[in-house]
């Protein structure tokens, strides 16, 4: 379906081109529509043309020797993608897929060329796309590496959090327990002795006192206990991203073994071949 040229002046890319320009290249370009769930190309698929979103979302995503799905990034409207398979005609790199309903304006080899011929411009928005899906993968590739568990809870915390954390592992201490024993023993004893009578026996202020600390205590307890299962549960995650790591590291090194063992075996028989005819060949 052909493009319409004021469809081409809304969007970033063409807005410096005239109008005689955005109408030769309208004819040129081709509009797609696609509608949720439905791929656009796969990683593999020859790429022939780059896409830009005209509106929709478009999701960049590759899957990983695990089988793991990872989302590279999201596409809007006005952003470029599928350039890099188009300019050194290799096969495409990642899956797009869209997200929502979708319209694409599609541009061949031969409709890039008249756009950077009309204006080179474009040219340095296409690399600055390029850029940043290098930028974005270069982040994945960091966050991929084996998580440190504690630094991944403790960076998101909050004050309030950090300072339930604090109470509830200090709750459990000697020191606690002794400052309680003895705060409990001086109130008792400035009751009893007469030099106090705020709380005569049989210490009514001081039960309640006493219920609403554990109380408290026992909220802030089951806080941590929370947030002690919520890192378990990313604990779990790393290890078994560790794991999978390890199996694919033994696959690959096996793989090495098995071609050095076929080149070793290869090479044996070269040499036994050799040294047979040389027996042959001597009188």
């Amino acid at each position: 379906m052909a493009a319409d040229a004021a469809l081409l002046a809304d969007l970033p890319l063409f807005a410096a081109l005239r109008p005689e320009e955005l109408d030769l290249l309208a004819q040129a370009v081709d509009l797609r529509r696609l509608q949720p769930g439905e791929t656009l190309f796969k990683a593999g698929d020859p790429g022939e043309a780059m896409y830009i979103v005209v509106s929709g979302e478009i999701e960049i995503s590759v899957v990983d020797r695990a089988g793991q799905k990872i989302v590279l990034t999201g596409r809007h409207r006005g952003d470029v993608f599928g350039e890099l398979a188009m300019l050194d005609e290799g096969t495409r790199t990642a899956t797009a897929t869209a997200i929502i309903p979708t319209d694409l304006l599609e541009l061949d080899r031969a409709d890039l060329l008249l756009l950077v011929t009309r204006k080179p411009e474009a040219a340095l928005h296409l690399l600055g796309a390029m850029g940043a899906m290098t930028r974005k993968a270069d982040l994945l590739l960091r966050t991929r590496v084996a998580r440190n568990v504690q630094d991944e809870i403790d960076d998101q915390r909050s004050l309030l959090e950090r300072l339930t954390d604090w109470i509830a592992a200090f709750s459990g201490s000697m020191t606690f327990l002794l400052i309680n024993a003895g705060w409990f023993a001086v109130w008792i004893y400035l009751n009893v002795s007469g030099r106090a009578s705020f709380d005569p026996y049989p210490f009514g202020f001081l039960t309640m006192v006493v219920s609403l600390e554990a109380i408290i205590l026992s909220i802030l307890v089951l806080l941590a206990q929370n947030r002690q299962a919520a890192k378990d549960h990313i604990r779990d995650d790393v290890e078994y991203e560790i794991n999978v790591k390890a199996e694919l590291e033994i696959a690959h090194l096996h793989e090495k073994v098995e071609e050095l063992s076929d080149d070793f075996r290869q090479r044996l028989d070269r040499m036994e071949a050799l040294l047979r005819t040389s027996a042959e060949k001597r009188p």
